[in-house]
C-alpha cells in the first residue's frame, strides 16, 4: 500500500513540474518553415500556349497587435506578362477540414488526376497530366488551404481555436485574401471566389466580409456543390425539410441504377421535374401532417415514393416515409450486396454485412478520390513545384479542425445565403455561378435551388445567378464528359462577366 502511495506522489510531482507533458498541443512543436518556391511552366489550353508562374508557400497572419498567429499555405498560378487587370480567383474546398486538393488537382489547376469514363481512378500509383480544362485560360488562380489543412498551421504556441469556426475561418481566409492582393499588387484586378461544398458556405460569408471589412468588391463567385442554408441538409428530428429536398436526388440515383421503371420514366430531366413538383406539393403536405395520415394516404404515399426511389413501400413505412442519405445508400442495392456513395451515388462499394442502416465507408471517397488525389498533390508539390517539406503531413481532409465553432448561430441553422443576398444588393455587379450534380447526396441540387429561391433577391438581380446541372456527384468533374461541360460553363461565365 505504501509503495502505491509513493508511486502516486511521484506521478503527481511529475505533472506539477511539467504541466505541459501531457497537454502539449501539436501546434507548439517548433517548425522550420520552408521558403516560398517559384517555378516556371507552360501549358496548352484550347490550342493556345500559356506561360505561367507557380508560387508555393506560406503567408503569415497577424492579430490586431501585429503578433504572428499562423501561416496559411497556398499555391498561386499566374500567367506571365498578362498585366494587373487580369482576373484573379481565390479557390478553396470545404469540410470544414479539407485542403484545396480536390479543385486544385481535379478540375481548375494546370495538372489533374486522370479518371476513366465513369469517374473512377486506374490502379495506383495513378496518373497526373496537364489539364486542358484548367481555368488558367480565364484567370489567375490562388489555391488556399485554410488553417490546419494542407500545410497550414497556427504559429508555435498559438491555439487553433482562433481559426476553427465559421466566423474565425471567414476572418482568417478573408485577411489572407486582402494581404495577398496587397502584396502582389492585384487591387485593380477583377476578383473572384470559387468554393466547393463547405467552401461555398465560406465563399458566401466572404462576399460580405471582404466587402464590409476591407472594401473589396467581388466580380463573381463560383459555387460548386453548394450548401448555404444548413437547415436544408440537417436530418434532425422535427426538421422535415431535408426529406423533401433530397427526394429528387434519391430519385435520380434510383433512375441511374435502373431501380425506376424507365418505360414510364425514359428521360432523367423530365422524371426529375415530376419528382420535384411532387416533393414540394403532395409529399411536403403529407409530411407536415405527421402521424395523422389515414391508411389510404399512407398507402398512396408509400406506392408513389417507391416508384420514385426504388425502395419498397414496407421499408418506407418503417421509416415513417422519411429517407435520409445513410438509409437510402444502404438500402437501394442491398439485395445485390452493394452500398452507394454519399458524395457520388453512382459509385458502389461493399460492406462486411448487408444488414444495418448505414455503410462501413463512403465508396465515393475511399474508392474514388482519396488515394488518387493524395498521391497527385504530394507528387505535384515536390516534383513540379519543388516544394520540399517532409517534416509535416499535407492534410488532405482532417479532423484537426474539430471542434468547429458555430457559436454565431447557436440554437439555429447557419444560413449564409442571407450574407450573399446582402452582398449582391450592395454590389449589383456581383455575379454567381452555381454548379450542382444530380447524384450528389451530400449537398443535393434541389436543396440549393430551394435556398436560392428563398434569398428574395431584388428582381433586377435575379439574372445575376446562373445554375447548371451535371450528371455526376459532388465532384462532377471526376467524370471526363461532365468536366468538359463544367469547364465550358465556367469559361462562358468569365467571358460574359
Amino acid at each position: 500500500m505504501r509503495s502505491k502511495f509513493f508511486y502516486c506522489l511521484f506521478f503527481i510531482s511529475l505533472i506539477l513540474k511539467a504541466p505541459n507533458l501531457f497537454s502539449q498541443d501539436k501546434t507548439e512543436v517548433k517548425r522550420n518553415w520552408p521558403s516560398t518556391e517559384v517555378t516556371q511552366h507552360r501549358i496548352s489550353i484550347e490550342g493556345k500556349r500559356i506561360d505561367y508562374k507557380a508560387q508555393a508557400g506560406h503567408l503569415v497572419l497577424h492579430d490586431s497587435q501585429g503578433k504572428r498567429t499562423g501561416r496559411i499555405f497556398y499555391v498561386a498560378y499566374t500567367v506571365e506578362n498578362a498585366g494587373a487587370n487580369r482576373p484573379i480567383t481565390f479557390v478553396f474546398n470545404g469540410g470544414p477540414g479539407s485542403s484545396s486538393v480536390w479543385l486544385h488537382m481535379g478540375a481548375l489547376g494546370p495538372r489533374r488526376v486522370v479518371m476513366n469514363d465513369e469517374g473512377l481512378p486506374p490502379p495506383p500509383p495513378y496518373k497526373v497530366v496537364d489539364n486542358e480544362y484548367s481555368w488558367l485560360s480565364e484567370t489567375d488562380l490562388v489555391f488556399i488551404d485554410p488553417m490546419e489543412t494542407g500545410f497550414s498551421r497556427p504559429q508555435e504556441g498559438e491555439s487553433k481555436s482562433q481559426f476553427t469556426g465559421y466566423e474565425e475561418d471567414i476572418t482568417s481566409v478573408g485577411d489572407f485574401i486582402r494581404q495577398f492582393v496587397s502584396t502582389h499588387n492585384r487591387w485593380s484586378s477583377p476578383k473572384y471566389l470559387a468554393g466547393e461544398s463547405y467552401g461555398t458556405t465560406r465563399a458566401a460569408g466572404l462576399s460580405g466580409y471582404l466587402q464590409d471589412r476591407h472594401g473589396m468588391y467581388l466580380n463573381g463567385i463560383v459555387l460548386i456543390s453548394a450548401v448555404l442554408n444548413f437547415q436544408t441538409l440537417a436530418f434532425h428530428e422535427g426538421n422535415d425539410l431535408p426529406h423533401v429536398l433530397f427526394l429528387p436526388s434519391f430519385a435520380a440515383t434510383a433512375w441511374a441504377h435502373n431501380k425506376v421503371d424507365k418505360q414510364r420514366f425514359p428521360n432523367l430531366k423530365s422524371f426529375l421535374a415530376e419528382v420535384e413538383q411532387y416533393a414540394l406539393g403532395f409529399y411536403a403536405q403529407k409530411l407536415h401532417a405527421g402521424d395523422r395520415l389515414s391508411v389510404e394516404e399512407k398507402q398512396q404515399l408509400g406506392e408513389q415514393l417507391s416508384a420514385y426511389t426504388g425502395v419498397s413501400p414496407e421499408f418506407l413505412a418503417s421509416h415513417h416515409y422519411r429517407l435520409n442519405t445513410w438509409t437510402f445508400t444502404k438500402e437501394l442495392l442491398r439485395e445485390e450486396g452493394f452500398t452507394l456513395g454519399r458524395f457520388d451515388a453512382l459509385v458502389k462499394g461493399r460492406d462486411k454485412k448487408s444488414a444495418g442502416d448505414g455503410h462501413d465507408f463512403d465508396p465515393s471517397y475511399s474508392i474514388t478520390i482519396y488515394g488518387a488525389y493524395t498521391m497527385a498533390v504530394n507528387d505535384h508539390l515536390r516534383n513540379k513545384l519543388n516544394y520540399q517539406w517532409n517534416e509535416t503531413v499535407y492534410e488532405i481532409l482532417t479532423g484537426n479542425v474539430r471542434p468547429w465553432n458555430y457559436g454565431n448561430v447557436q440554437n439555429r441553422y447557419l444560413n449564409t445565403a442571407e450574407t450573399l443576398r446582402d452582398a449582391m444588393h450592395k454590389n449589383n455587379s456581383l455575379k454567381v455561378l452555381i454548379c450542382s450534380g444530380y447524384y450528389d447526396l451530400a449537398t443535393p441540387y434541389f436543396a440549393t435551388d430551394y435556398t436560392v429561391n428563398h434569398m428574395f433577391l431584388a428582381p433586377e438581380l435575379r439574372d445575376n445567378v446562373q445554375t447548371h446541372y451535371y450528371e455526376g456527384g459532388h465532384m462532377m468533374y471526376t467524370i471526363p464528359e461532365e468536366l468538359k461541360k463544367f469547364t465550358n460553363d465556367v469559361r462562358a461565365f468569365y467571358r460574359n462577366n
